[in-house]
């Protein structure tokens, strides 16, 4: 155990979807003391995501989907993003070669890793891996497993209009836009 936290208790409060958790805890600040902090921690395992990129035709496939929180809070519930999937037990190359093929019906090629990360540390216990990778072909229709609540469409743009797509708004999932300006800032098109 670390010396500056001391746990306290673990609450389990769901475990359907993921598992729900409160933690109470005494955290050491800078300055030495000692306080008393409450925090809820979802998890959900951690997962994979990978940005398509056909480079012959200078495009992204890309994927839109429902998504219930953005719903809920009253926003356009039809995202834009790259595909990506929960781990479940592969190692996270394999993860985005399986969802790549199962969202969007593309097999990839060259694979390359660009970051791990957490989109929402405060909370969210999930940890991704974001590749770029480079689509070989065509494969299937895509759209998801039905069995897994799926219904994906894929749709692939140039790649500076799914750029000119995150000063709009339109693509508003953190880790697509990641994926984009790491395409861009790494020359994937040039």
């Amino acid at each position: 155990m670390p010396d500056f936290l001391r746990p306290v208790a673990t609450t389990t409060l769901a475990d359907k979807w993921g598992l729900v958790q409160r933690h109470e805890f005494d955290l050491k600040r800078r300055n030495g003391e000692w306080q008393r902090q409450i925090r809820e921690t979802y998890d959900r395992g951690d997962g994979a995501a990978v940005l398509l990129c056909d480079v012959a035709a200078a495009a992204v496939i890309l994927i839109r989907q429902f998504r219930y929180p953005a719903f809920y809070r009253g926003e356009p519930p039809y995202l834009i993003e790259a595909c990506a999937g929960k781990l479940e037990g592969d190692d996270p190359e394999t993860c985005a070669r399986k969802e790549a093929e199962e969202e969007t019906g593309y097999r990839v090629g060259k694979l390359t890793k660009a970051y791990d990360c957490f989109m929402s540390p405060g909370s969210v216990t999930e940890r991704l891996t974001l590749y770029v990778g480079i689509v070989e072909g065509l494969i299937s229709a895509g759209g998801g497993l039905a069995n897994e609540g799926e219904d994906i469409e894929v749709i692939k743009l140039p790649f500076a209009t799914a750029l000119g797509m995150i000063e709009t708004g339109e693509i508003a999932d953190a880790k697509t836009i990641l994926l984009l300006q790491y395409a861009e800032l790494k020359g994937v098109f040039r």
